[in-house]
Order: C-alpha cells, then structure tokens, then sequence
C-alpha cells in the first residue's frame, strides 16, 4: 500500500521552506523553479515507491556525471536538450513563424572564438592527411524570401577521423576542424576539411552506464555542427548528418532531424582532386545550404547564454 504525505501541509510548509519562499533575499525565479523541482520529486518518491537504497544510488550516480563533466551529454543522451528544441518549435508555430533550416542540438563541444575568415576556410590543420578523406563543404546562406544573406557568419565545428574534438582532445593542435565563415557578397561560404567520424560517449563513463542501465547505446553518427548567424536574422543552432552513417537515424542524442541530412559525395576525378591540389587523392564534396528566419526582436540574432568553452 502506497503511503503519500506530500500534500499534507508539514510537508507543503517544508517544501517552501526548502525553496526559500520564507526568505526576502535570493532570486525569486530560482525559488519558483526549486518549488517545482522538490515538489515533483516528492510525488516520484511516493508514487513509485523509490526506496532508500535506490535514492541513494540516484545521488551516487549523479555525483559521478558531474565529476566527469557528462552534464552535458547525459541530458541530450535523455532527450532533454531535444526537448528544448521541440518546443521552441512549438512555440514558432503558435505565433507564426515558419520555414527556415531546423534547428537541433549544439551539444557541449563547441568552443568560442574560431578563427575567423571571408567567403573560404581549411578547416584541419593536415596532421590526418594520411588518414582523414578531404572533404570539401559548400553552400548558400539565405532568407525565408530565397535571396542570399551576405556577410552571415557560419561557425562550424565537427569532431576528427577519431571521433574527437580539439581543445577537448589535448592531442589536437588549437581549432583544429573549427572556422567561422563570413559568407560573400552572395551569401556563398566554402570549407576544406576531412569527413568526421561519429563517436560513442566514454563507455567506462557515467553516462554509458546510465544508458546500458536503460538498454541503449550511447552512439552518434558522423555529423557537423553550426551555428549561423546574421544581422535581422534569427540565429540558427543546426548539425549536418552525414547520410549512409549506421547510427543516422538511431542518434543517442536525438540530433537527426528531417531536412538536415547532407551526402559527402565521394570523387574519385583526378583532374578535379589535383584543381584542389589533392595530387589526385580521392575526396569528397558537400552542399548545404542553410535558410535563416527573420529575427523578431533583437535577442533572436544571438545564440543563447550557455556556458561554453573559450567565453
């Protein structure tokens, strides 16, 4: 038999005690957030009978996510972050905004202030040559009208043939497989770089261990992120799934979306490789274009306030 006090007033009075409500200092909007937090944690505890052991396991598992820094991939790995997006998707239809690239998860790998540079940038610094396929990237940035977007800043970011990210990965020189793009007169950006491979959370980490506890995996196809940004425009936060990937459609972090898949078309034309003096190597060429919406106020041209590495 389920015992259930949580609507009791000891217990109400206790938790906004807890949430603060007794007190004139502190931020009232953490206090509304926390009220919700131990009120509904309270009811889980009661209606699925949560037992002490199991309490005290949660807080044992949870300590561990934060001593690795996985945050940030646990809650995408439990469609939170997806969620997000959802939503504000949600929230655009209900007021009319419509069209547009979809946006999906930044997930915590990005790091701020890559190099910047006008209309072309070589994303890798050439230490996978003997390894990596180049892979040459390629597209338009424009209005929901159809018209190009000048002077609109792509920043991109994807992880090495490793399945690792510079700055996170020591072993990488400094921003490496990160640019920023200033798109040109019309609207055109383009990158040299190598195809990415995908990538699976630590599997000695918490976070596998909290997948495996729920019968999943924690693997990601090959991807690339961006963001894309312009003056009047609504800031995009976006990835591009490489097609063919095994794990395109069965993401652990739920990224995948409709209308953001892009084919690495593999070449094998030698006079084109040696144009881009590739000395007749094989390579690979992606085309994507990304279609930004107008901004409503001025907060939408920018990404939100995060915390992120190198900001």
């Amino acid at each position: 038999m389920t015992v259930k006090i949580s609507h009791t007033a000891e217990v109400q009075d206790l938790i906004k005690e807890a949430a603060g409500f007794n007190s004139d200092q502190g931020s009232p909007r953490l206090k509304q957030l926390m009220h919700r937090l131990i009120s509904d944690a309270f009811k889980i505890i009661e209606d699925l009978e949560v037992t002490e052991d199991e309490f005290w396991l949660a807080v044992d598992r949870l300590n561990k996510v934060g001593a690795h820094a996985e945050f940030g991939l646990l809650l995408p790995g439990l469609s939170m972050e997806h969620f997000m997006d959802l939503l504000q998707d949600a929230k655009d239809q209900q007021i009319g905004l419509a069209g547009g690239t979809p946006r999906t998860i930044e997930g915590p790998l990005y790091v701020a202030n890559a190099p910047l540079s006008e209309g072309f940038a070589r994303m890798d610094d050439g230490s996978e040559d003997d390894v990596g396929i180049p892979l040459f990237i390629k597209g338009t940035v424009l209005n929901t009208d159809g018209k190009p977007v000048a002077g609109a800043i792509v920043d991109l970011w994807h992880a090495n043939t490793n399945g690792t990210y510079s700055y996170f990965d020591e072993s990488q020189s400094a921003f490496n497989l990160r640019r920023r793009i200033k798109t040109d007169a019309e609207g055109r950006y383009t990158a040299r770089s190598i195809i990415p491979s995908g990538y699976g959370v630590n599997p000695e980490g918490p976070t596998q261990e909290c997948l495996s506890a729920l019968g999943r995996h924690g693997q990601r196809p090959a991807h690339i992120h961006v963001f894309v940004s312009a003056p009047e425009h609504r800031h995009l936060t976006s990835q591009i799934n490489l097609a063919g990937d095994k794990y395109l459609w069965d993401d652990f972090a739920y990224a995948t979306r409709e209308g953001l898949v892009g084919e690495a078309r593999l070449l094998d034309n030698a006079d084109a490789s040696k144009a881009h003096g590739l000395d007749g190597r094989q390579f690979a060429e992606l085309e994507f274009d990304f279609v930004l919406q107008p901004a409503v106020n001025a907060d939408d041209e920018h990404r939100s306030q995060r915390p992120r590495a190198g900001q």
